[in-house]
């Protein structure tokens, strides 16, 4: 049974950590003047990692977060896609140096919404931008249902290295509750032609607090996976949250597990994931144990961006579309979300910087704390003051964050000795709770967030 305080806890609303501080606290203060600037003074020695957002779906599922829509007709796609390539013609006018490509990242929405031919051009359309070599990594997300041999084809063409397909759930029952059906079967026949390209790099993203999952259920799925062949697993936890997404609250009807039940339905799946040989990345990813991400995790050298879990070791983070986040080492910026705002703003030459945070000293001494015990699981404060030339001793720096770990190590959900804080593995899933300690803009402002567990 869990400890009560524990189930308090982890019903505790905070952010997923993908950054800090988090996108709710951009502001239109920081557009595209400041973003351009930032451009031009990027160091053409230094690698960056590339971000594309496709903002279409053959379907939308009834849990889906993302900013997405539904299109019948290619005629929308086509447009955004010219846009596209028009934002990256700006960028790169801009650049003045065609930068390394660390790692490029194509998401959604679906990717493979996009026709064969089109992302045949736009691969050429990066290389034109960036240097690619045979360290570049270059991922897309896939939704297997409406994957095609020619789309096949173009994704191997283009040199990537790595798909990740959206499963969720193989149960039947829960597949017709999220408005997702795509049998087993039907995953299989799809690996069937990326295998054929020669792509056999692939992971998947499962998520746990859906209508209708049992930990048997979810440990199945986990199976199934592991036969699939993916060599590394997203496990995340359904992030109700129908105040933005309104067609999430299509789920209710169905029935949403409660807090005990979300944790015992983690529990199933990590569980699962460990036996068929899995390492625990962070919170929420998983990995065979001689993929470059376990690796990575073991050698301290994991990184957590926009896009979770990576290897990436670039620390500028451009992004293309609407409502893709850039990350410089002078702060964020974020694309127009609306795709028509954001098409306008490419149209008139602008970039299409909707809004965007400066980072302040303190944003970056914390944003490095956060994120190296997010990835590790612990953090040396005292490293992390060295690092940042921090005057004051670290007790005194960090004394508002420390004195709210004690509260959480008094309730087990860390460990603190000195000026190092750590998470058990026992309780990882609460590290976003213990980051949060030293986050200094949770308590400003009325943003909501997903639940902690």
């Amino acid at each position: 049974m869990q400890n009560p305080e524990t189930l308090s806890r982890a019903e505790m609303l905070v952010p997923r950590y993908t950054s800090y501080p988090t996108a709710p606290h951009f502001t239109p203060q920081v557009g595209a003047t400041a973003v351009g600037g930032w451009l031009e003074r990027l160091d053409p020695t230094h690698g960056v990692s590339v971000y594309i957002h496709v903002p279409f779906c053959a379907k939308l599922c009834w849990y889906c977060g993302c900013n997405t829509s539904v299109s019948a007709r290619y005629e929308p796609v086509r447009s955004y896609f010219d846009t596209l390539l028009d934002e990256i013609a700006a960028v790169r006018k801009r650049l003045g140096a065609k930068l390394r490509a660390s790692h490029v990242h194509l998401g959604g929405g679906t990717p493979n919404a996009l026709a064969a031919a089109d992302l045949a051009r736009l691969a050429q359309a990066l290389r034109d931008t960036f240097a690619f070599d045979a360290d570049t990594r270059f991922e897309v997300e896939i939704d297997p249902r409406t994957l095609d041999a020619a789309t096949a084809r173009a994704l191997a063409e283009a040199g990537v290295t790595r798909v990740n397909l959206g499963i969720q759930d193989f149960d039947p029952k829960v597949q017709a509750a999220i408005n997702r059906i795509q049998p087993l079967h039907q995953v299989g026949e799809k690996l069937a032609l990326l295998y054929g390209t020669g792509l056999e790099q692939f992971g998947v993203d499962l998520l746990y607090g859906l209508p209708y999952q049992t930990p048997d259920t979810l440990a199945r799925t986990v199976a199934q996976v592991d036969e699939l062949g993916a060599s590394r697993v997203a496990l995340f936890g359904y992030a109700h949250v129908p105040w933005m997404k309104p067609h999430q609250k299509l789920l209710e009807p169905h029935g949403l597990p409660d807090t005990a039940e979300r944790l015992a339905l983690a529990a199933s799946a990590h569980t699962a994931l460990a036996q068929r040989g899995y390492a625990r990345i962070g919170i929420d990813h998983f990995a065979r144990p001689d993929d470059e991400i376990a690796v990575a995790a073991r050698d301290g050298v994991l990184r957590r961006n926009f896009q979770g879990y990576t290897t990436d070791t670039a620390d500028t983070l451009l992004g293309f579309g609407p409502s893709a986040i850039s990350a410089y080492a002078q702060g964020y910026a974020q694309n127009h979300t609306r795709l028509d705002s954001w098409q306008a703003a490419v149209k008139e030459g602008a970039l299409p910087v909707a809004r965007g945070l400066s980072l302040s000293g303190e944003d970056s001494v914390r944003r490095n704390a956060i994120e190296r015990l997010m990835c590790d699981m612990t953090v040396d404060l005292g490293k992390i003051a060295q690092a940042h030339r921090i005057a004051v001793h670290p007790l005194d720096y960090f004394a508002t964050s420390l004195a709210q770990i004690d509260r959480l190590a008094a309730d087990g959900l860390c460990i603190r000795n000195g000026l190092r804080v750590t998470v058990p593995p026992a309780m990882a899933n609460y590290a976003r709770i213990v980051a949060s300690a030293f986050d200094q803009y949770l308590a400003r402002g009325d943003a909501k967030h997903s639940v902690a567990v």
